[in-house]
This record gives C-alpha cells, structure tokens and sequence, in this order.
C-alpha cells in the first residue's frame, strides 16, 4: 500500500481576536500581539494534527497577507500604497466584483522609496522557533514542516518602487533581498514552500493585455528571479505553489497549465503544488501526461477547493488523487494538497473557518482511501 501524505498551502483561518489586533496592529503593544500569535499557533498546530494533515506549518497567522507581509522584513518601503486593477475576469463582471471586494479602491501593497535590505533576520527566526515550540507544547508531530515565502514576482505584483529605473531591476533586486529569508528557512530545516501566483495569476491581471507568448517571456523572466533568489538553497528542501488567484470569481480568462508549465519546469524546486480541485482546473492531471513531472519532483495537486464551503466527500478526493497518481506514475511522489490557502490575506476567507478544518478532515481520509487502493 502507498502512504499518501497530506499538506495544504499555508495560511489557515485565524481567530477572530487575532484578526482584531491584526487589522489594528499599530495601537497593539509587541507582548499583547505575541502572546496572541503564539496561542493561535498553537491552536492550528493542535488542529492541523487532529485534521490528520503530515506537513504541517504556522498558518501563517502573524501576517496581515501572504505576499506584502515580508515587505516588513524588508528595509526601503514607505507609508505608502500602490493600486492595482482587478482580475481580468471580474472586471468583465463589474457588479459581482463590488459584491465581493465591497468598495475597496486599493488592493495594493507598500510603494518602495529606498534601497532594498532584508533586515527582519530576528522576526523570521522568532517565526520559525514559534512553530516548533508550539509542535512540542501540543505534544504532536508531523512528517515534515513546511514555512511559505512569497516569491519576487509575488512581491512585485502587489507593491510598487518609485526607487528603480525599471520593473526588472526592481523584481531582481527583490530577488537578492529575498534569499537571505529563503537561506534561513532552508537552514533551519523547514520545506521552504515559495508561493508563486504570477506564474499563472498575472495572465489576468498585470498582463491582463498580453499574448500567451509575451506572457511566456515575463514567465520565464520571474522563474528566473525565483532561482536568483534560491541561490545556495538546496532543491530538495523547496516546493513551488503557483495558482490562478484565490478568489472565488469565473476565471474565464485563465492561461491554461500546459501553455506555461514547461518554464516551471526550468525552477531549481524539487516540488510543485497546483490547482485542481475547483471546477475551472479539475482538469489538470491532464496536463502531466503531456507535461510529464521531472525527476525527483513531487507533485502537490490541490484536491479541496479553497473557494467554497462545499465539503469534498473523501472518495472524490481518492479519486482526484488516484487520476494524479496513474499520469505521474510513482504514487509515493504525489502528496495530496488544497488549491491554495484558506485566509491568505487577512479577512479574505471565502470558507467558514469551521468548515475550512473540516475540508481538511476530509482531505485526510480521501489520502487514505487513495492510499489502500494504490499499490
């Protein structure tokens, strides 16, 4: 029998009073906001062993969103915020749009006025300590541990530098930045996971204009930048998560996986997470029969949907995991995942949390059932 594992993205539900003091973190003095943190880590810990999941992480619940968060870790950045235009898809459907994001003029991060420096060495290793001391205050353990980081281009999609002469020099000075946090994650022993959506999110939004060619060339250009910025990292230690935008709109404008995902291939990662559990990208373990997965690589397919509160029965589960195991070929490579996180930015969780744990049960018991009919 092979023993399919279970992970997720990476940010999971935060309680409601850490959200409070999130929203409000420059009135919240450091001891109150850490005792907070360090109790709702705990918490997703407890949880996340119950749920039955093997790679477990922090659920990122000290950040305010998953790609701009190390942005306060990083030196050069003002008060600041840059805009930015919806999703292609949702600007074709305007009145559901404001239904969703309500009448927020900027989705925005930071704007950079100032040399890039990685100054946040001691808040990302206190990070780092709070999960292990939290797996060893519950009393649990996990197969492996994994912390997320966003990826160059994930920074650059979201903030803005008034600094640099050109988008380029921007995304590769991020890149030199970002390895210092890459480097410490990696040498603490964690699975480094780098959360790259402009691989495949940008298609819709900052290339919203472009060609599938143009857009292969500002691929190929931020999957560059990641290596850049994994240099000295070992690929064994790295998993890639790349998605089409987590938001629960039509994406009806989404590249399609195998018009990009030989240039994910060129990523000095060993490991690839993908959506494929929503309705739009059900599909995509067709694509690693024409795609097929490189050489030691592990494949992470999303097999819950992030986007709705619909519990995923256990045997659609092993049977998406079943479909990914036959077109990759060696089972013990495909570990069984989400199609992205359940609250990766603050108050975005389109799951109700109580159902978000019990999507992860389920996702816990179809590994299982995959797992007793895969040999």
């Amino acid at each position: 029998m092979t023993d399919i594992q279970t992970t997720h993205v990476g940010s999971l539900p935060r309680p409601a009073s850490l959200q409070e003091l999130l929203a409000d973190a420059e009135s919240v003095d450091d001891e109150t906001f850490d005792d907070a943190v360090t109790d709702a880590v705990r918490e997703v810990v407890r949880k996340q062993s119950e749920a039955g999941i093997d790679v477990a992480n922090n659920g990122e619940q000290a950040r305010l969103a998953y790609s701009v968060g190390v942005t306060n870790r990083l030196s050069g950045y003002s008060d600041e915020f840059a805009e930015r235009d919806l999703p292609a898809d949702l600007a074709d459907f305007p009145e559901f749009a404001e239904e969703l994001f309500g009448d927020k003029d900027n989705i925005g991060g930071p704007i950079l006025t100032d040399p890039i420096e990685y100054v946040g060495e001691d808040q990302l290793r206190a990070e780092l300590d709070r999960l292990d001391d939290a797996i060893e205050a519950e009393g649990v353990s996990f197969a492996d541990r994994f912390h997320t980081a966003p990826s160059p281009g994930a920074v650059l999609r979201f903030t803005e530098s008034a600094y640099h002469d050109s988008t380029e020099e921007y995304l590769f000075d991020l890149a030199e930045a970002l390895n210092t946090e890459y480097r410490i994650i990696a040498d603490n022993g964690f699975r480094l996971q780098i959360d790259a959506p402009e691989l495949l999110a940008a298609f819709t939004i900052t290339f919203a204009d472009a060609d599938v060619d143009e857009f292969r060339d500002h691929v190929r250009t931020y999957v560059e930048a990641i290596n850049r910025a994994l240099d000295g990292v070992p690929s064994e230690q790295v998993r890639m998560h790349a998605c089409w935008g987590n938001y629960p709109g039509p994406h009806h404008h989404d590249v399609a996986l195998d018009e990009v995902i030989d240039l994910f291939y060129e990523a000095d990662v060993s490991g690839l997470i993908v959506e494929a559990a929503n309705p739009r990208h059900r599909h995509e373990y067709e694509t690693f029969e024409e795609h097929p997965l490189p050489d030691g690589w592990s494949l992470v397919p999303g097999v819950v949907d992030v986007k709705t509160n619909i519990v995923e029965n256990p045997d659609v589960i092993a049977n998406q995991i079943e479909r990914f195991a036959d077109v990759v070929g060696d089972p013990s490579s495909v570990v069984a995942g989400a199609d992205c996180g359940f609250e990766t930015v603050l108050g975005a969780d389109f799951v109700h949390p109580a159902i978000a744990w019990k999507k992860l049960e389920a996702l816990s018991e179809g590994a299982a059932l995959a797992s007793e009919r895969l040999e």
